[in-house]
């Protein structure tokens, strides 16, 4: 676990850790951090530098052929890109789209800025890291490409819908929101105990992108417009908020009142795709809706046994002496809290 438990650690590595985690969380000005001026581009091979270009990628660049269809093994794909899921499918994407030449984006930065977002997804835990982010920001392209929504989309919602899905759980700690409540650690205390991920998530997003430079040759009303659409996607993937939406978009579909030439309608679309996106994996065929059950057990799991060594009160599913069930029955038991 990543994160000080500050209730229980000694006092002095608590406020050590401690110090280290604001610094770097309640300011945006994580550029000015000389030493990690080369951070997102350092921890790739030379030949990063050429995820563009498809015929690099052999077997890998086969896949992206494929990469629309529903069945797309993000496993596979990520072991053929030796770990670089993210920020190979993104710059394949970006390509796609041609978002690089329609927002005269510097392929160096854009680079960094991918690399920084892989970089801090943390890889020790088994569902919320880079390959999840990969595997949401898929399904968000499969969504993207629907006839209906595909024909009324501008540049912009691509390029928000899909940097969203890449960042939408960026440094996540590996354990869900009442963990860090009842720990009393300090990402409750700075959001005052809402949307505490989702929240720590779109402000280190908005770092990375003004450390990466990304959108510093846009003019300040457009990058600020698009730090804030992202933050109403990622804020959108608190579950929390799971009625508040779906009442709308029923109610939407009941009145048949969505008209996708608004800008405020195809970004609420855009908010339903990215909660899809990121809980769709009970859906995919059972090769890979297995694995992903596999992986968030184990990521729950690990926080009930932190919780019993604190001698807290074990959250639901995540007690693994008493939890286990079939992964059938715990698909169906996530998808029916979900509806």
């Amino acid at each position: 676990f990543d994160y000080p438990l500050q209730k229980y650690a000694q006092q002095g590595e608590v406020e050590s850790c401690t110090r280290r985690k604001v610094k770097r969380l309640l300011s945006f000005q994580r550029y000015c951090h000389a030493s990690r001026l080369l951070r997102g581009l350092v921890a790739h091979s030379p030949g990063s530098m050429h995820l563009l270009d498809d015929n690099y990628l052999g077997q890998a660049g086969h896949m992206l052929s494929k990469v629309s269809t529903w069945n797309f093994d993000i496993f596979l794909f990520d072991r053929l890109t030796n770990g670089n899921s993210l920020v190979t499918l993104m710059c394949h994407l970006f390509n796609v789209y041609d978002l690089v030449h329609h927002f005269q984006l510097d392929m160096v930065k854009l680079h960094r800025f991918l690399g920084m977002v892989q970089e801090d997804y943390h890889s020790q835990n088994p569902y919320h890291n880079a390959v999840h982010a990969a595997d949401v920001t898929q399904a968000m392209y499969c969504y993207l490409k629907e006839a209906k929504l595909a024909e009324q989309l501008s540049p912009l919602d691509i390029f928000l819908g899909l940097m969203a899905a890449a960042a939408h759980d960026v440094d996540h700690p590996g354990v869900n929101q009442p963990f860090l409540i009842k720990t009393q650690h300090h990402l409750a205390s700075l959001y005052q105990n809402t949307s505490v991920l989702e929240s720590h998530h779109w402000r280190s997003t908005v770092g990375m992108l003004r450390e990466s430079g990304l959108l510093s040759h846009l003019p300040p009303d457009m990058s600020q417009d698009i730090e804030q659409q992202l933050g109403s996607l990622i804020l959108a993937t608190d579950i929390s908020r799971q009625n508040e939406f779906l009442l709308s978009f029923r109610e939407h579909l009941d009145n048949q009142s969505l008209d996708l030439q608004l800008a405020s309608h195809r970004h609420f679309i855009l908010q339903i795709a990215l909660k899809c996106a990121d809980v769709c994996n009970p859906c995919r065929v059972w090769e890979l809706s297995r694995q992903w059950s596999d992986r968030v057990c184990e990521e729950f799991y690990r926080q009930g046994d932190l919780e019993r060594k604190f001698d807290l009160e074990i959250s639901p599913l995540c007690d693994q002496q008493t939890d286990s069930v079939p992964m059938s029955i715990y698909n169906e038991t996530f998808l029916c809290i979900l509806n």
